[in-house]
């Protein structure tokens, strides 16, 4: 691991794999997971001749976990001090779930000057549902919107049930190795504060290509999502996973993988 160290102090961790000379390809894992929660798609992307970062923002695997809550804001931030930091140019960020609306976060803050593309794995820009957005989160609405993610993440009965999930558990199991189930109070701050945020605006000034992933049984929303996001962006597309759940790149990686170097290549 590589050290980067923040403008408030905190310690960020990164790994760089594949060909220093090939396209960086940034990759940044969801709430709470480890960098090496990608490990199916690092390999991938180095036979195919890319340069891979593989980081670890606060609060995630090896980096710093400040006590205070994180918020969205600091996370568009602290990919900001990573792109930064490596001085990298024309980049492929892909990021899963909420990694990839702290994509969005750091196009508010910094734009797509850095950036030639964006990859969203099963993400809605928008995780409350209202009248002009169907796509939120299961169950959350403007009748709950302080209290519904209170205590962690809802169980919505959605997707299909761990037990009939054969081989796609046991790549959950091996990528997500290590994970604390409980959550402490700066990570309910931060999860509420990801929960209130809408990215469509961000999304509708993006000048880069996007794709949006979904999988088809993703437990937390509808995987019209992917589509209705894609509508928003001025150069985007979508694609739907089959028998895929919200880690669609960790549950279908050779379907995952097949999509991302294809949108890779035409960068």
């Amino acid at each position: 691991m590589t050290t980067i160290i923040c403008d408030d102090g905190v310690r960020l961790d990164y790994t760089r794999t594949g060909d220093p000379s090939g396209r960086p390809v940034v990759l940044l894992a969801g709430f709470r997971a480890p960098a090496t929660s990608w490990l199916y798609q690092v390999d991938a992307l180095e036979r195919s001749g890319y340069c891979v970062y593989a980081v670890d923002l606060r609060g995630h695997g090896r980096a710093d976990r400040p006590p205070s809550g994180v918020t969205m804001e600091r996370r568009g931030r602290d990919l900001d001090e990573v792109l930064e930091a490596l001085d990298l140019r024309e980049a492929l960020v892909v990021g899963g779930s909420m990694g990839g609306n702290t994509i969005w976060s750091y196009l508010a803050q910094a734009g797509t000057e850095r950036i030639a593309g964006i990859v969203i794995v099963d993400q809605t820009p928008a995780m409350l549902n209202t009248d002009d957005w169907p796509h939120g989160f299961y169950g959350y609405d403007t009748t709950n919107v302080d209290t519904y993610f209170a205590d962690g993440i809802p169980d919505t009965g959605r997707g299909t049930p761990v037990w009939r999930r054969g081989r796609r558990v046991l790549r959950l199991l091996k990528a997500m190795k290590g994970v604390d189930k409980n959550l402490g109070d700066g990570e309910l701050v931060l999860l509420n504060d990801h929960a209130k945020a809408d990215w469509r605006p961000v999304i509708e000034g993006c000048g880069v290509p996007v794709l949006f992933v979904a999988g088809s049984e993703s437990e937390y929303w509808p995987p019209a999502h992917a589509w209705a996001a894609a509508g928003l962006a001025p150069i985007g597309s979508s694609v739907v996973l089959p028998k895929a759940g919200h880690a669609a790149n960790i549950e279908q990686p050779g379907a995952f993988n097949e999509v991302l170097l294809e949108f890779a290549r035409g960068l």
